[in-house]
């Protein structure tokens, strides 16, 4: 509103003043008067000259001289100027004036205006979403541990068929097996104690194709993306909102925690080309940076809502 007013009034003052640019020449001034004005102004014979010339060709004198703001006027006594007219000059600087006092977003450069950033409802965005994304966090590691699962399940499965003993010609399953030996009247003791390892591989195998179906490798990878976008995101919000609305920061453990966090989910990122390469230490690292960043974020929501308490 203060910049509307000071625009609005810069306007008209600078109308009035352009309405009054050329300034007449009083016409109580004679001739010779306004000759010996302009002779002085000039300053040189030749061109004052060539100004009679001019001026008899043309039949007269000019009647007006260039003031843009209309802020002199001849004296009838000496043809000289003699200050301030006391027209429109005044008028016009008086509205300027007035419009530079009330507008002190102007004249005080109090700084930008965040909108609704600037007040509660910025404040309360940021612990709204750090919030959110903490549960976030723990859902998109709970993804990555079933994807590991998955990925470390075949291993698991190969140690297990290891200790199932081979089955004859023609059988397809233990239970085959022990039929045929039944039949032939041979031991299926072996068979018969593989049972219980043949299902732990068929509980095994049943949970492997379940994990797979759910995709996890590739959401653990997108969540994982969105969170560290998002969480650096407000992490920077945090403080600029707090900037905005108290002019300096409030160094403490919630804001050094917030930064630690940030270095903690770029640690993380860092090693993902490393574990698409298959490097096991690599992947520790990554577990390791995820579970102190839950950690962190956990323990920024207690120190937060202090925090929070104060501004609300």
């Amino acid at each position: 509103m203060s910049s509307k007013i000071f625009v609005s009034a810069l306007l008209v003052a600078t109308l009035s003043a352009e309405t009054s640019a050329f300034t007449t020449v009083p016409s109580v001034h004679n001739t010779f008067q306004r000759s010996n004005v302009f002779k002085e102004r000039v300053g040189s014979e030749a061109l004052w000259k060539l100004h009679l010339k001019n001026c008899n060709n043309k039949g007269s004198e000019p009647d007006f001289f260039f003031d843009p703001l209309n802020l002199s006027q001849l004296d009838p006594a000496s043809g000289r100027g003699n200050g301030i007219n006391d027209n429109t000059a005044p008028a016009a600087m008086s509205l300027f004036i007035v419009a530079l006092i009330a507008s002190p977003g102007i004249s005080a450069a109090a700084g930008p205006d965040w909108g609704i950033f600037e007040g509660k409802t910025g404040s309360l965005l940021h612990p709204v979403m750090m919030g959110t994304m903490l549960l976030y966090s723990i859902n998109t590691a709970l993804k990555g541990f079933a994807w590991r699962r998955q990925r470390t399940m075949g291993d698991e499965i190969k140690e297990l068929k290891k200790q199932i003993p081979q089955l004859p010609e023609g059988c397809r399953t233990l239970n085959d097996a022990i039929a045929a030996g039944k039949e032939e009247g041979v031991s299926v003791a072996q068979y018969q104690a593989a049972l219980s390892v043949q299902s732990e591989v068929d509980a095994l195998t049943n949970e492997r194709k379940e994990l797979a179906s759910q995709n996890n490798r590739d959401n653990h990878f997108q969540q994982g993306s969105l969170l560290a976008f998002l969480g650096t995101a407000f992490a920077i919000e945090g403080p600029l909102n707090t900037y905005a609305r108290a002019g300096k920061l409030f160094p403490g453990p919630h804001l050094y925690a917030g930064a630690g966090l940030v270095v903690v989910w770029a640690l993380a990122a860092a090693t993902v080309p490393a574990m698409q390469k298959g490097s096991d230490t690599a992947r520790n690292i990554h577990i390791g940076a995820n579970l102190a960043g839950i950690g962190l974020f956990a323990w920024q929501v207690q120190s937060g809502i202090p925090i929070l308490l104060k501004v609300w």
